[in-house]
């Protein structure tokens, strides 16, 4: 399959090997919730030591269908800032996970800002690491990934809006995963208290209060673009309710209380 994107962080960020990947999945996605259809969520994307829990107990929470689109920040600042792929697939150590080059297309010409560019996903982690979790839950996956280098409101409200004119048309349900890790490297005290003041604003689905509570409180949650072109799509979709699956930081794991990342789950149905 042309433009095959190779893993970046296999056997760094999650197990290169396919049997103990299986098992790691099977562990977090365990015990498995009553799933239900939901509209968007949002999913951590750190090391799966630190964040696998927090992913897990999302993906157990929902129905995962056939299609997604999955939105992540650009952490290592490549490329365009709002960065499509339309064609090819992406490697993982459970096989190629294709892209669903006709939604691919068809939010690029609903969106014009959408532009091709394989560079900014190229040695990105925050799409990767949601793949196994999706195709676990969903064999046949294909997907959309976008990659969010800017945070511009009106722009993704635009984005936001262009998704759900985009799915309002399809003729089966497609999942919105903004992957998004919370506060970083702050006390494990003060990251707490910054990512609930973000975290409620999520939960009323409100994205103009999630942006300027992260703005204007210095909350570094590193895919609140991703976060607000979801909810903002989700509304337009006809969301009533998100609610918070999970919740930790990288000190419940390391220990280190003094300087963590915070990890939150939701699903907005």
């Amino acid at each position: 399959m042309e433009h095959l994107r190779h893993a970046a962080v296999a056997g760094r960020f999650y197990p290169a090997d396919r049997a103990i990947l299986l098992e790691e999945l099977a562990s977090y996605l365990s015990p498995a919730e009553a799933a239900e259809e939901a509209l968007g969520c949002i999913a951590p994307h750190a090391g799966y030591i630190y964040s696998g829990p927090v992913a897990g107990a999302v993906y157990a929470h929902i129905k995962v269908p056939r299609r997604c689109i999955v939105l992540c920040p650009n952490h290592t600042g490549r490329g365009r800032p709002l960065a499509i792929m339309s064609d090819g697939a992406w490697q993982t150590p459970l096989g190629p996970v294709p892209i669903d080059c006709e939604l691919a297309k068809t939010l690029a010409e609903q969106f014009p800002p959408l532009r091709e560019d394989s560079e900014a996903h190229r040695g990105e982690h925050a799409i990767e690491v949601q793949l196994p979790f999706l195709l676990k839950r969903s064999p046949q996956l294909t997907f959309v990934p976008i990659a969010v280098g800017t945070g511009n409101f009106e722009t993704l409200e635009k984005l936001g809006k262009a998704l759900a004119e985009v799915l309002k048309a399809q003729n089966e349900p497609v999942l919105i995963v903004a992957s998004s890790d919370m506060n970083h490297y702050e006390s494990d005290r003060i990251t707490r208290v910054k990512d609930h003041r973000a975290i409620q604003r999520i939960l009323n689905l409100d994205p103009r209060g999630l942006y300027e509570v992260v703005t204007q409180e210095d909350i570094s949650m590193c895919g609140f673009g991703p976060a607000i072109a979801m909810l903002t799509a989700s509304k337009q979709l006809g969301a009533v309710s998100a609610s918070l699956v999970k919740y930790a930081t990288s000190g419940d794991v390391s220990g280190d209380r003094e300087m963590v990342v915070g990890y939150a789950g939701v699903v907005v149905r």
